[in-house]
Parts: structure tokens; sequence; C-alpha cells
């Protein structure tokens, strides 16, 4: 598996586009390409990689000069379970350190929130109800400056 940085004018964030919809938008009812997707190019994409093809993503956004926000997490559900999220993760907190964030910030849907705590992340405050999917989800954040 290979996990590297996807630009955002490229095949593969139109393919990384398809798999937050299929996993993420979906499921729900709704649709990615029905979200405003102008500023993205300002984040930073990530991608697993196997046999060339894209199985698993994420989205860091940067918020502050040292807290970045991870977000849109998504593994192709047939691979779901096999350490691709754990990798995905790992990567994005390297790239975060290298570009001398110190705080990563996510929300969680209540059904993850267990793999982002053996993950190291805590928990801030309540649940709350995302507005754009309707689903229960938890704050969280890592300090990633150890």
């Amino acid at each position: 598996m290979v996990i590297k940085i996807i630009n955002c004018k490229s095949e593969e964030y139109i393919s990384e586009l398809q798999l937050r919809n299929e996993i993420l938008r979906k499921p729900l009812g709704l649709s990615i390409y029905f979200d405003n997707l102008s500023k993205e190019d300002k984040d930073y994409h990530v991608g697993a990689f196997l046999n060339e093809e894209l199985v698993g993503c994420l989205v860091l956004t940067p918020l502050t000069d040292k807290e970045i926000k991870m977000r849109q997490v998504a593994v192709k559900e047939s691979l779901q379970g096999l350490g691709i999220g754990k990798k995905l993760v790992a990567y994005s907190e390297l790239i975060s350190k290298e570009n001398n964030y110190n705080k990563i910030m996510l929300n969680a849907r209540k059904a993850v929130v267990e793999f982002y705590k053996k993950l190291g992340y805590e928990i801030i405050g309540k649940e709350f109800i995302e507005d754009s999917t309707g689903l229960l989800h938890l704050k969280m954040f890592k300090d990633i400056t150890g």
C-alpha cells in the first residue's frame, strides 16, 4: 500500500471525491457534489492506494497556524477493518507535524469514536448533531507535539 498526498487538480482527486461520496454521503441520501468544494485546494488530501487504486482517503484543513482539522475519512467498504484508516491517520499526523501543526482536531461520528480513542484522540465536550449529516458526533483532538 502507498499513502501519499493527492493533488487537488488531479484524476486522483476525482477518485477521492467518488470514494468520499460513496462511503460518507450516499448512505445518508446526500451527495458530495452539492457541497461547496471550492476551498479544498487549500487542504491536504491524503490517499491510500492499493495496486494504484484509491482505497482510502482523508482531508486535513488548516484551522490556525498550529491546529489542523481531520475530516472526510473514508475507506472502501470491502477493505474496512484492515488497518487502512489507522495508516491514513498516522500519515496525516506525520504530515501535520512536518508542517508545524501541534494539534489535530476532528468531529467523529459517534460510531467511530472508539477507533480514534485507540489512536490517542481525546473527546472534548458533549455529543452534538452535525448539520450536514444529521448524525451524532463528538469533537476530538490529539496533541501531536510529543
